[in-house]
This record gives C-alpha cells, structure tokens and sequence, in this order.
C-alpha cells in the first residue's frame, strides 16, 4: 500500500473515530440520564428555596431511578426523553428555575397555582420545543421575554404583575393557539401584534393596560377578551367581515368605547357571549343582534343606550342572561321584559327606575331564576306576587325606598339562595316564614327600619352561611335556635355543582362587594382581588361550596381551604346573653355583634369556633374573657372595648401571633399585667384607653380612665354637654393665649442663620438633606441630636451607638433596600431596630420598636421578625403616599390613625374614591383640580400598605403607576389605576 494510500485510509479512520466520539457526545448529552441530573438540580432548587411544605418534587430520588416513573414528570412515549413538568399547585415559592433549557425536549411546563416571584427568567426562552406554558397565578413580575418559543401552541401567564409591551414578550413567528396574559401589567398597544399568529383562537388580554385602538383582526378567533384595558375608539363594522366571523365569545367589557354598535356583528352567527358592559356606546341597540340564534348571554349595561329595546331580541330563543343595568332607562320598566320568556337571568339594576314592577309583566316570567332590581327608586310595598316565582333562586332589590313589611309569602321560595332587601326603609318584624327556606345561602336585611325579635325559625335555615340583619332596631335576646344556622349547606352546594351553566353574575362586582365585609379579613383578601373576571369565578366558587380562603381549626395553626360564613347583628338593640350553644357555628369565621345591649358572661364555647374576626364593641357584656379564645389561633380582629369585662387578663391571648387589630379599652373593672413581650406588646396605648387596672408595659402609655363623651354608652345628663363646651372654649383660649406668646417671643429671640434645623417631635424618619462630598462631616456628630422613637422616648445618637456596638456586624438583622439594619438594645432593656440609611455618602439612622408596625411608616411584619425587607420599603412609602395625599401625619392623635382612616374611606367601591368623599383638606384648600390625582394618589398609597407583603406592589409596579398618574384623567365612572 502506498504511503499517500495508506495516509488517506487513517484519515478515514480518524474522522470515523472522531465521529463515533462526537456523536456519543451528543448522545450523552441528550440522554434520559442527564434529564435526571437536571431535575435533581431543579430538586435541590426548590429546596433551597422552600423549608416547609415542599410538594412532589422533594420526593423525586426516593421514588425511582427512572425519573419517567418520578410524580410530576412526563416522558415520550418511548421513554427515552423527559419531555414535560407539571408542578402546579405544589406550594412552591422564589425564583424560577434557569435551566430548563437544559431539558433539550422539553415540550409541557405546568408550574401554575404557586407563588413564584420575581423575572421569568431569559433562558426559559431557550426552550425552543416548548408546546405549552403554564404559569399562570404566581406573583412573577419583570418584563417579559419568550421570544424563541416559536413552536409555542398554548401559553397561560394569567394573574402575575409582569408588565412591558405584548409586542416585545412573545414570539415573532406565531404558533399560537391558546394566549392567556389576563391579570397582569401589560401596557401598550395591541393592533397589529397578532396578524401574523394564523392559528389563534383563543386570546384574553384582559385586566391590563393596553391602551389605544383595538386589533381589527379579532373575529376570526373563536373567542376574544379585552375587558378592563384603556382601549378607546370606534368599533367599526368593518372588522366583521360578513361568512368570516369564528366567534363564540366576544368580550370588551371595561373600556372606554364609543360611537354605536356596529349592526355587522351580526355577521358572527356562532356568537353565545356578547359583552360590551362598561363601555361609552350609544344609540339604540341593533336590532339585527336578534339574528345570532346561538346568543346565550347579552351584557349591554353601563353604557347609554336608548330606552326603547329592539322587539327582534325576542326571537333569541337561546338567551339565557340580559344585562341591561346602568342605562338610565328611568320611568317605569319596559313592557317588553315581560315578554322575554326565555330568560333566566335578568339584570336592570341602577336605571332609576320608579315603577312597572307589576305593568311590565316581568313577575310572570316562567324561567327565571334571577332577577336583580337593586340600585333604582322603587317605592311602596314589596311586590308580593314575586313569590309565586317559583324557579327563582337569587332576587335583589336593595337600594331602593321599598317601605313597607317583608311578606310572609317570601317564605315559599323554596329554592331561594339569596334574598338581599337591604338599604330600604323596610318596617315591621322578620317573617318566621322565611325558615322555610332551606336552600338559602345568603340573606340580606341590612340597613333597614325593621323591629322585634329575631325569630328563631332561621335557625332552621340549614344552608344559611351568610346572615346580615345589621343596623335595624331589632330587639329582644339573640334566640338559641339561631345557632344552628348554616349548619349543613351540602345540599345546596350539590345542586349547584350539577348545574354546569350556573352564571348568577354578569360580571359586576357591585352585587359581591356589598356582600362581603371588606374591612374585616380575610373577606377583605377577596374584596382587594375583584375584578369583572375574578367576580364570576369567585361566585361561581361561592355557590358550589368551595373554600375562598383557609381556615384554621379550634387549637389548630393548619389551615384548610374552605367555606366560611359570617354573622352580622351590629347596630340594633338586642339585649340578653349570647347563647351557650355559639359552638355549634362551626360554619362561621365572622361574628359582629357590636352596638347593642347584650349582657352577661361571654360563653367560652366562643373558643371553639374558627374564628378570624369577633367583634364585641358597645355592649355589656360582664364576668372575665374566656381563655377559650386564646384556642382562636388564625383570629386576627378582636374587640373587647366599651363592656364590663372584668376579672384577670386572659394570657392565652399572647399567644395569638396573627391578630392585628385587638381593642380592649374602656373596660375598667378588667385587671392584670400586659406581657412586655407577645402579641399584646406589639399593640399601641389605644388598645388599652380606659382600664386603670391594667398595668401595661413602660413603652406604653394609658392615661385615660373613662370614655370620651362622644363614645358614651348610657345616657349623659344634659348639663354635661355644657361642661364639654365650657372645657373646649377654655382649650382654645389658652392655645390662642400661648400662640400669642410665642410669636412675640419668636420675634424678640431671632436665631442665628447657621443655626441647624430642629427635628418636630413627632417625627419618625430622620433626614438630612446635607450636600455630600468626601469632606463634609457627618450630622451625627453631635450627642445633642435628639431621635424621636414612637413611643416619644427621646435618646441620642450616643445612645445608638451603645445600643448597636457601634453599629457591629454582629448586631445586623437584615437589610432593606437603601440601607442596614442592626438589632439594638437600650438600657433599659428595650430592643429596637435601627436602620442605617445609605445616600449619597451621608448615613442617616431610622429606628423601629417592637410596635412599630402597629402605625406610623414600620411594615407590621417588620415589628414582630426584625426582619427588613424592600416590601417593607413599599409600604413605608405607602405611608408617605397617603401623607401627601391627604395632608394627614400617619399619627396624629385622632381616632384613627391614617391608614386605618384610610382603608375606611377606600373599603367602597372597586374605583375607589369619588368627588363626593374627596377628604376636606382638599376643598378647604383650593386644590379641589387637583383632588382627583390626590385620590389616586392615597389609593397607590392604600395598595403598598396591603397587609399581606405578597399582596404588595413592588416599586417598579409603584414607579408604573406614578407615571400614570402624572397623564391622569378622571374618566367614566371614576375608573382608577388598578393595583
């Protein structure tokens, strides 16, 4: 052979060799066996990440070798390749993992119902086989960018905070099928971006941003939804183009726009949801909308259509729902609902409507199952013929000035699940009737004039979860029977869940939040989260009986998902005692029976309740505090004030790590000692005004031995008004006198221009706006330097040197996100948190107490861990917010600190503030222009002071919503910056 032959032939064998080697690899590098190791690796991540209540995942090596066989995994049909994770709902929070790239088939990511948090990361964008994508209800947050997913079918980010243009988060080659980025932060525009995704048939952009024109390609999907956006314009006609309609379900609910409705979608003959509530069309509804045979939900209300309604829309035989509330129709109800024997639902509240209850002949509707009159101006006697509709299952008719008795014929619903007369001027007792009523699961008779006692037939109201009889005169004691009040709801709840078409909600959430008590939680949790989308998932939940919210059993810190009740009897005049048997409302988290006169002893089967909020207030109520109560471990409002409790201090309080709000002033025969550490310590001198025979710990004050007069339970003589006004003359004569004073000693004694400034007394925050450069000292040099902790305790920066070591390493706790803070101990014992605040080379000093989260600017979980964190900076600037909002210290004095004024104020409403409760300052000021933005202002202000750190903005979203702000306008509705 020769040697040039020879030469050839181990080149040959060399690339073969090479090639065996490259290839294997390859193999090796693409094998089931490096997918295990990856998962290992994203195992020992999650790990690390989660201590407690780690999900399948943990659980992955024990099983098998054979990741295939792992919980959560899929594998390809040979088994030769991992190809899909699902690890939804595992209780997983932190980061994403940034490696599943790694898993080079990957074709199915399920990692929804979680709390992961911060930016997808940009690897995920490299998982080029990606099919579907799940990670939908999670806080993650960032920009977004997925762009080399081009073989993505099916894609669900739904309820996150991630925020940017939907141009530059997704693909630019579109296989999309399925796109859900509802409930997040998107912004921008939307036309245009999705002509070129040709397989589309699914997109829903609602509760967003977007802002600008709508996409015109819209009708060839099957269904389409940008409800709750800033989109504004024209509907054209031209966007439905006539044999090329696909859709099913249209909906642009909660937008703002205008012109008529084009008569061309018409053309969208499959259509069931039509949905154009919210918006500012006009004109009169098209009567060729009576052409979609298939049409099953109509939602037109809170536009201003005309008052005359197309006879056409009679012909939609398959028409279960009509809203057409908000329109203003006002005059008696059109004739022509009487006509609409298919409906099942009918919804016209909020048109100022004064009668033809009876004349539109909408009492003989044969199907229906809801009707909703509430928000009008009804007078007279409650229609009594409304009984005999016997398939009705939810009938509204609040607010309006019905002023006669309830009917005991309302006792023949027998399907009835909710009744709500409230805000009425309803007289006369409560019909024993209404215990027929089995399937009741809610029942509203609020605010009203009705008298007499409750009778104890509801007790026999076995479903009944959800009972508000407050602000009556409703007299007598609270009857035994009425413990067993929502005892065994199961029936109704099976029912419901056989009914598959249950859609008792158009979507508003008008109806919901005058049902749930937003200033208690952890129903406020729910009212915070409702927007027209969640509305209808959370009724729909509702009636089929499943949990909103976990609930903690007698004893117990584990929490399960389930359904819970409330009991609200505030503001009447029962006297009495509280049942012993209270332990059998098992049912219920909530029970209000403040404002009225019950007496005795409070039974101590109370403890055995699930409770979150018990509220005792304005009574009289004697004997000692249950220790059962203590047994309430979730319990998170407990008021006490203005009884006669007496006896010792019930401990087992202490131990209630989760309450937050706790009232026991004005209970003066109520003795014992205030732990200085524990939950009672972390509350302020207005938990305990009025109970000299307490002994609370040094850092807090309580000098007021009786109730103010405007408090006062019993009735005062009137010669004590007098004095009130003769104390408040005094009061002002000698502020006027002592003014005085100091302006003439203000103008003989002038300080010196270079004399520094001096920090208020009330200040909590100390800032030094001093020009920084490598030369200049430090404004702490001084030992004279007073700092103001919350409890009015002044001490020097000598002393926080000592309190610190010197600000030592040792000392360090945690570090926020503009400065460290260190543990500190003064010298009498009392620990405290200094944060060293870092800017621009000059170090100021921030120092919390263990109350501190209580009020003033400390988040509270900073108060009780000793822990900083940046979601603890969002809500300090949230308190700042609403300074500036409002004009307002976040301590004043007043009977309510700002925050919880605050809430107060905003607890109304899914916008918020309206003109007519703009706070005084701002019209007492000139600066009602201005009053709207400062609404907007204290309501971003309310969101980055959420309780919950989770249910807090980050300060991108913060600095978004600032931006917004400054191009506010008020529009239609008082619509605000959603949180």
């Amino acid at each position: 052979m020769k040697e040039d032959e020879t030469d050839s032939l181990w080149r040959v064998v060399l690339f073969i060799f090479l090639i065996l080697i490259t290839g294997s690899v390859v193999v090796s590098g693409d094998s089931l066996d490096t997918d295990r190791q990856v998962l290992l690796d994203l195992k020992s991540f999650l790990e690390e990440r989660n201590h407690v209540n780690r999900g399948q995942y943990s659980r992955w090596s024990q099983q098998s070798s054979n990741p295939c066989n792992w919980s959560g995994i899929l594998c390809t049909s040979d088994g030769s390749r991992v190809n899909g994770i699902k690890l939804a709902a595992n209780s997983i929070s932190g980061d994403l993992f940034s490696n599943f790239s790694s898993l080079t088939a990957l074709t199915s990511l399920d990692l929804s119902l979680n709390t992961f948090s911060g930016a997808v990361p940009s690897d995920l964008s490299n998982c080029q086989n990606l099919v579907y994508l799940n990670l939908s209800h999670n806080i993650l947050e960032g920009e977004l960018n997925l762009t080399g997913l081009t073989k993505l079918e099916i894609l669900d980010l739904s309820t996150n905070r991630i925020f940017g243009g939907i141009q530059f988060s997704l693909p630019g080659i579109c296989s999309l099928i399925v796109a859900n980025v509802s409930a997040n932060n998107f912004s921008g525009g939307i036309d245009n971006f999705f002509d070129g995704c040709l397989n589309l048939q699914y997109l829903d952009l609602s509760s967003n941003f977007f802002s600008g024109a709508i996409w015109k390609g819209f009708s060839r999907l099957k269904e389409f939804s940008v409800s709750e956006n800033y989109l504004s314009g024209e509907v054209s006609g031209s966007f439905f183009a006539e044999n090329n309609c696909s859709l099913q379900v249209l909906d642009l609910s909660g937008n703002s726009f205008t012109g008529k409705v084009p008569w061309e979608v018409s053309y969208c003959r499959n259509l069931a949801i039509l949905n154009l509530w919210g918006n500012n069309f006009t004109g009169q509804i098209p009567p060729e909308i009576g052409l979609i045979s298939s049409l099953e939900g109509l939602f037109l209300g809170n536009n201003t259509f005309s008052r005359t309604i197309p006879g056409s829309l009679l012909n939609l035989d398959n028409l279960a729902f009509l809203d057409l509330s908000r329109n203003n129709f006002g005059g008696d109800i059109q004739q022509i609902f009487g006509e609409f024997t298919q409906l099942k639902y009918l919804v016209l509240h909020g048109n100022s409507y004064v009668g033809g209850i009876y004349s539109s002949g909408i009492l003989k509707l044969p199907n229906l199952v809801g009707l909703d009159l509430s928000n009008n101006s009804f007078t007279g006697p409650l229609p009594v013929e409304i009984s005999e509709m016997h398939n009705l299952k939810f009938l509204i008719l609040a607010y309006n000035r019905f002023n006669s008795n309830i009917p005991q014929e309302y006792g023949n619903f027998q399907g009835l699940q909710a009744l709500d007369l409230s805000f009425n001027y309803l007289t006369g007792q409560i019909p024993s009737s209404l215990g027929k009523l089995r399937s009741l699961l809610w029942l509203m008779l609020a605010n009203n004039m009705l008298t007499g006692k409750i009778p104890a037939e509801l007790g026999n109201c076995t479903s009944l979860l959800w009972l508000n009889l407050a602000n009556n005169r409703l007299s007598g004691s609270i009857p035994r029977e009425l413990m067993e009040v929502g005892r065994d709801p199961s029936q109704t709840f099976e029912s419901n869940q056989r009914d598959e078409r249950i859609i008792a909600s158009s979507g508003e959430c008008l109806t919901m939040k005058r049902w749930i008590p937003a200033d208690y939680p952890p129903f406020s949790f729910v009212y915070r989260i409702l927007n027209r989308k969640t509305c209808r998932s959370i009724w729909d939940r509702l009636l089929k009986g499943v949990g909103l919210f976990p609930v903690c059993a007698t004893g117990s810190t584990v929490r399960t998902l389930q359904i819970s009740g409330y009991l609200q009897l505030v503001g009447n005049q029962l006297s009495g005692e509280l049942p012993r048997d209270i332990g059998k409302m098992q049912n219920f988290s909530m029970i209000h029976l403040g404002f009225n006169n019950l007496s005795g002893t409070l039974p101590p089967q109370i403890g055995q309740l699930p409770l979150v909020v018990l509220n005792l207030t304005k009574n009289a109520f004697s004997g000692e505090i249950p220790n059962e109560i203590g047994n309430t471990k979730c319990i998170k409002n407990l008021d006490f004030s203005y009884n006669n409790f007496s006896g010792t201090f019930p401990v087992s309080l202490n131990n209630l790590s989760e309450l937050s709000k706790f009232n026991i002033s004005y209970n003066p025969l109520i003795s014992g000692t205030i732990p200085t550490t524990g939950q009672m310590a972390t509350f302020e001198e207005d938990s305990y005004l009025g109970d000299p025979l307490l002994k609370l710990p040094s850092f807090i004050n309580n000098t007021m031995d009786s109730p103010p007069i405007q408090y006062s339970i019993t009735g005062k003589k009137e010669h004590k008004k007098w004095v009130a006004v003769l104390v408040l003359l005094t009061m002002t004569m000698a502020f006027l006198i002592c003014g005085l004073v100091s302006l003439v000693v203000c103008m003989l004694v002038k300080k010196p221009a270079e004399s520094p400034g001096y920090l208020l007394e009330d200040t909590k925050h100390l800032r030094h706006d001093f020009a920084s450069n490598s030369g200049s000292s430090s404004p702490w040099s001084s030992d004279t330097v007073k700092v103001i902790r919350l409890d009015r305790t002044a001490f020097t920066h000598a002393d926080i040197l000592k309190a610190t070591g010197n600000f030592s390493e040792s000392r360090i706790i945690g570090k926020g996100g503009f400065g460290t803070v260190y543990r500190g101990v003064l010298p009498g014992g009392r620990e405290v948190a200094v944060k060293k605040l870092q800017r621009e080379g000059v170090e100021d000093s921030h120092v919390s107490t263990m109350v501190a989260g209580t009020v003033g600017y400390v988040a509270p979980e900073y108060g009780q861990t000793f822990h900083a964190t940046t979601k603890g900076d969002v809500y300090s600037f949230g308190v700042l917010s609403m300074e500036l909002a409002t004009g307002r210290r976040a301590v004043d004095g007043g009977e309510e600190c700002l925050l919880e004024w605050a809430r107060r104020v905003m607890g109304s409403g899914r916008h918020g503030l309206s003109r007519a409760t703009i706070p005084v300052v701002f019209l007492g000021s000139g600066l009602v222009e201005g009053a709207d933005e400062m609404c907007e202002l204290l309501r971003i202000g309310i969101g980055c002071t959420a309780e919950a750190p989770q249910r807090r903005p980050n300060m991108k979203e913060v600095l978004a919503m600032l931006i917004k702000l400054s191009s506010f306008r008020p529009s239609r509705g008082g619509d605000s910056i959603p949180l």
